[in-house]
């Protein structure tokens, strides 16, 4: 394939620059609220606002009421946007769609692939950042309810005084192949019945990411694996990871039958090319949004047509 795989990973891209020099001005959003420059995007309930079927809609600050919680994105540095290289960008989190309840809203699963890079950057930084938000209104060590501070980015305890920062949850997900360079997929349990992927898991505390390939990759399939080989990484903020792609090789000294663990996984299949291209209309594979489908591809050698988005 002519493009790198990174480059094929919608969610990695991005044209913004997150200014973080800049999110710890005093007044930020007074000044940004008032500036004519500052756009807004407005995110409720998970989707955000668009202007067309793949591009954000940005509003001026006075074309919504300002709500509690702002997020300082950053500055635009696209020159092919609307707005102009430099825009500063704010993440509202709407708590009622008001006046904007009827315009269209987006949701990032589905449109990921199908919008510009800033666009696919704003609203992957943006979900990423008001999810961490929601799961972290209270200390950790106090109970207290936790301070919004420097542009978004910072939770301040104001009993104890400490910061609380975004954390993001490492995950691998494995494109694993056998001896015929078979792909192996599975189905989960939380999908439709003939949905399938690549196994998939969390980084456990004190373990290396290679050794997480090796690890989940044996408790969702019973398969040995050799080789793990870093691909790239994408954000996935539903609510909070990163996938880190990989491929692995089956081990020769434990072979190729699989057992799913009945639990996530409830069924594996392992698939040629053209068995793969035989099945399409049976199954359905990932959506372009995920690197899940950017592993399948690159091993496929090609775009795959199966109507996904």
């Amino acid at each position: 394939m002519s493009e790198s795989f990174t480059s094929r990973l919608p969610l990695s891209r991005f044209e913004i620059d997150r200014d973080d020099v800049g999110r710890a001005r005093e007044n930020l959003f007074d000044e940004l609220w008032a500036h004519p420059a500052t756009r807004v995007l407005p995110i409720f309930e998970g989707n955000a606002l668009l202007s067309s079927p793949t591009a954000l809609a940005l509003l001026p600050p006075a074309a919504l009421e300002r709500p509690e919680l702002l997020v300082y994105l950053g500055r635009s540095t696209s020159t092919s946007a609307p707005e102009p290289a430099g825009t500063p960008i704010i993440a509202a989190q709407l708590t009622d769609a008001g006046h904007l309840a009827e315009s269209d809203w987006g949701n990032l699963r589905r449109l990921g692939s199908a919008l510009s890079d800033r666009d696919a950057g704003l609203l992957t930084e943006a979900l990423a950042i008001l999810n961490w938000h929601a799961s972290h209104q209270f200390s950790p060590r106090t109970g207290a309810p936790t301070v919004v501070e420097k542009g978004g980015w910072v939770r301040r305890d104001p009993v104890s005084g400490t910061e609380v920062f975004p954390r993001t949850d490492p995950a691998i997900i494995v494109g694993v192949t056998d001896a015929d360079d078979r792909i192996l997929l599975g189905s989960n349990a939380l999908w439709e019945s003939n949905r399938y992927s690549l196994l998939a898991g969390f980084v456990e505390p004190g373990e290396s990411l290679e050794s997480a390939v090796a690890r989940e990759v044996f408790e969702e399939s019973g398969i040995r694996v050799v080789d793990p080989v870093y691909l790239g990484s994408q954000p996935w903020p539903f609510p909070a990871s990163l996938m880190l792609g990989y491929t692995a090789r089956v081990d020769p000294e434990f072979g190729n039958a699989t057992t799913p663990d009945g639990t996530e996984i409830l069924d594996l299949r392992w698939f040629s090319r053209d068995e793969l291209s035989d099945a399409l209309g049976e199954i359905l594979l990932p959506g372009t949004t995920s690197i899940a489908r950017a592993i399948i591809e690159e091993w496929f050698g090609g775009p795959i047509d199966d109507g996904a988005r």
